[in-house]
């Protein structure tokens, strides 16, 4: 795990100091060494900022082919990579590394572009064919590992954060489109960022460069059926294949040169990895917990039972209410993105306590509810569709720390191009509408009046293949396409997975997003996924004789910190106080500070639970203050 960073500049010259500069910049990512290379017309230049995890001792990048044709950044894990070059080897390719890394060159090298395909983890990769005179980089699948780029002045600048563009030249701006599409619906496009001529690679897809030609493809996508799966399998033996695939992903993921920990929660998922990894390993696996001062939403009972069945050791980390925004500027510098809730501030501490104790590598319970449909938002989509309305209200009411972010609180903003193309509104998209109406509220007139003809849903829905990869599927299949290509990649997977793991220097490894893992579970009947009203049930079926009886029966909790706009301590609320009335704030050219003062200055005014539903709203809120500070915008 590390960071990555090219510059190809057609006709013009890359410098050592551009390199070398974003290598500082990404310096967290890597800090065990770092290395650039330079094309000889000095056309082209990599660099890297290495995280030692396999090949300890001869793994530095970029690593170059025998003949110095081509040239390899990789950020991430290539799992299996043994068996893989071991095969290479017999057809006569020379390796000289003992890292993963490398089968990604001379699979390039034998298959050009569709070395993808052979290729199985997370990962961001960056290559130069001198031959070629061509820059291809690709992404994982899911999205697990971050590539950014910018095309700006006849150059192309990529790595993996957009504080490694700046610090190669690129100017540091918002990209106010961009930051308008997030007010209403927390997210960005999927190809965008915050920041002005800074674009994502989505998942599953790779990028080619030549001269300044730049093109995005597409290699993997989730590929739902349209009709239900004709069953070959009894429940049994699919129950069976679901824990089989589910502990060789593990195993895969437990193989390192160094020793590997564990986030463990209260909740289904963690737990499941954390008993399967005990199943591979001859040691007790470390497990690291969040433990918050709120009682309703501390889990550390849970994840303590749960790590003393399976024989693991179990670490709790304090947050207070307080570190929640004391420690958030780091947060959101080091994420590069909004957020919506304090477990933001969570991961990052809980990753930080992970680095302290000397580990770099962490499995982690991520992709779990996007490929198992675990969230309650699912359910409710379909109970809506099968004739079940009648259960809604016990579901909302019994999945209160979903309000306002999985599901809708309050009024909504317009969805009707949601309802026109899709012929439903999926449950999640319901609550970003209800949280887009309470952030636009806070916007200057001028800002929106900018903005006045733009649908940001429309805009949302009109960035994906409608026809082939959402119509005609269930409505639960329609919602985890989009809930996967935009929640989960960008602000689970990107700001609360690799940003708060990669601030502290900690790789996270996750089994569920083990794309044949996912593909197993993809082609059984939904009825395997959500059966009656239990999420999650072949999971929980595959996994009763390892965990506890509480995490068996309990229901999806998802990992949010107790809101800051209902539970603050009195420093919290002095420090939430001083940042929305400061200059500093101020300075943000979107938000009517009056407004948001005023927002402020009624919440004691306001039940608990309207308090609550505004907690994204304020954390958004200050999080672009502290972009606004961090980045000097």
């Amino acid at each position: 795990m590390c960071g990555v960073i090219a510059k190809y500049a057609p006709g013009g010259s890359v410098s050592p100091q551009d390199l070398t500069a974003a290598i500082k910049a990404l310096n967290h990512r890597g800090p065990d060494a770092n290395g650039h290379w330079i094309s000889p017309n000095g056309e082209a230049g990599l660099a890297h900022a290495r995280l030692s995890i396999i090949g300890l001792n001869n793994g530095a990048q970029p690593i170059a082919s025998a003949d110095g044709q081509i040239q390899i950044v990789v950020n991430g894990e290539l799992y299996d990579f043994e068996r893989i070059r071991e095969e290479l080897k017999r057809r006569g390719h020379r390796f000289s590394t003992e890292s993963d890394s490398e089968i990604a060159l001379h699979l390039y090298r034998e298959y050009g572009v569709e070395c993808l395909q052979h290729l199985r983890g997370e990962f961001a990769i960056i290559i130069w064919d001198e031959k070629a005179k061509r820059l291809f980089a690709a992404r994982d699948r899911f999205g697990i590992k971050p590539l950014v780029y910018a095309h700006y002045n006849g150059q192309l600048f990529l790595a993996s954060e957009a504080k490694a563009l700046f610090a190669m030249g690129l100017p540091a701006a918002w990209d106010d489109e961009s930051f308008f599409q997030a007010s209403n619906m927390q997210y960005t496009l999927p190809n965008r960022t915050l920041f002005a001529r800074v674009r994502q690679l989505e998942p599953g897809k790779y990028l080619l460069a030549h001269d300044n030609n730049v093109h995005t493809f597409t290699y993997w996508d989730l590929n739902y059926s349209r009709s239900e799966p004709v069953l070959k399998l009894s429940e049994k033996e699919m129950i069976e294949g679901c824990r089989h695939q589910l502990k060789e992903a593990v195993r895969l993921r437990m193989r390192a040169d160094i020793p590997v920990c564990a986030h463990l929660s209260g909740g289904l998922d963690s737990s499941a990895v954390v008993a399967l990894a005990m199943q591979v390993t001859n040691n007790p696996v470390q497990c690291f917990s969040v433990s918050f001062e709120e009682e309703s939403y501390d889990e550390r009972a849970l994840a303590a039972e749960m790590a003393r069945k399976a024989g693991a050791d179990f670490h709790p980390v304090k947050v207070s209410q307080s570190d929640l925004i004391e420690r958030l500027s780091d947060a959101v510098y080091y994420s590069e993105g909004l957020a919506v809730n304090g477990h933001l501030t969570a991961k990052y501490i809980l990753n930080r306590e992970i680095a302290r104790n000397g580990y770099k590598v962490a499995l982690t319970g991520e992709g779990s509810d996007e490929v198992l449909a675990g969230y309650a938002h699912l359910r409710s989509d379909l109970f809506k569709t099968d004739g079940r309305e009648h259960l809604l209200a016990d579901l909302h009411a019994s999945n209160k720390a979903s309000q306002g972010i999985m599901l809708m609180h309050g009024q909504s903003l317009a969805l009707k191009a949601v309802e026109e193309k899709l012929g439903y509104v999926p449950g999640f998209l319901e609550a970003k509408g209800s949280l887009g109406h309470k952030m636009c509220g806070l916007l200057t007139d001028d800002f929106t009046t900018r903005f006045k003809t733009y649908d940001a849903y429309e805009r949302f829905l009109s960035s994906f293949d409608v026809e082939g990869q959402l119509s005609k599927r269930n409505h639960v299949y329609q919602s985890l396409y989009l809930w996967t290509k935009s929640a989960l990649a960008n602000y689970i997977l990107k700001t609360l997975g690799d940003g708060m793991e990669m601030a502290n220097s900690v790789e996270g490894r996750l089994p569920f997003l083990d794309h044949y893992f996912f593909e197993y579970i993809r082609d059984l009947p939904l009825s395997m996924k959500i059966n009656g009203t239990t999420e999650k049930y072949i999971l929980k079926e595959a996994l009763k004789p390892f965990i506890t009886k509480t995490i068996y029966e309990r229901q999806k909790h998802p990992f949010v910190a107790p809101p800051v706009s209902v539970f603050a301590t009195e420093s919290a609320k002095q420090l939430l106080n001083d940042s929305l009335r400061s200059q500093n704030f101020a300075r943000v050219p979107f938000f009517d500070q009056k407004k948001v003062v005023s927002l402020l200055e009624n919440l004691p005014k306001l039940s608990e639970g309207e308090r609550a539903a505004l907690d994204p709203v304020f954390m958004m809120i200050v999080s672009a203050s502290c972009i606004q500070d961090r980045f000097k915008l």
